[in-house]
């Protein structure tokens, strides 16, 4: 069983820097892998990035490499994603999500979710 909270997200104006937070709680958090999806009104979840948490490897979306960077701290059972010069593009409802096993892009294979957080982008 794995929960998940996330926070940080608010308003910002283009071309700045915003970090949002995911408070991890899981039994075996070294088997696991957390990822960060964000969907608008009407579209499904995207990927944007994800990190094996016992490895520390990650991926990205392509739009989002070189400007986002996603990381976990162990010891305060946090991942975060530091997004940098951000696009009114960016703007979005952003989920932490995690699952077992490797790592995936798609949103199907991920059986834990947040309750998301909101990022608005203005020009």
């Amino acid at each position: 069983q794995v929960q998940l909270a996330e926070s940080g997200g608010r308003l910002v104006q283009a071309g700045d820097s915003l970090r949002i937070e995911c408070a991890v709680s899981a039994r075996f958090p070294s088997t696991i892998v957390v990822a960060w999806f964000r969907q608008t009104q009407g579209k499904e979840r995207e990927f944007v990035a994800n990190i094996k948490w016992g490895s520390g490897s990650t991926d990205y979306l392509d739009s989002v490499q070189g400007r986002f960077i996603i990381s976990r701290d162990i010891a305060k059972n946090t991942a975060a994603l530091h997004m940098n010069t951000v696009k009114v593009e960016d703007t979005a409802i952003y989920f932490c999500a995690a699952r077992q096993g490797s790592a995936q892009t798609s949103a199907k294979y991920y059986s834990y979710w947040g309750q998301g957080t909101q990022v608005t982008v203005s020009s």
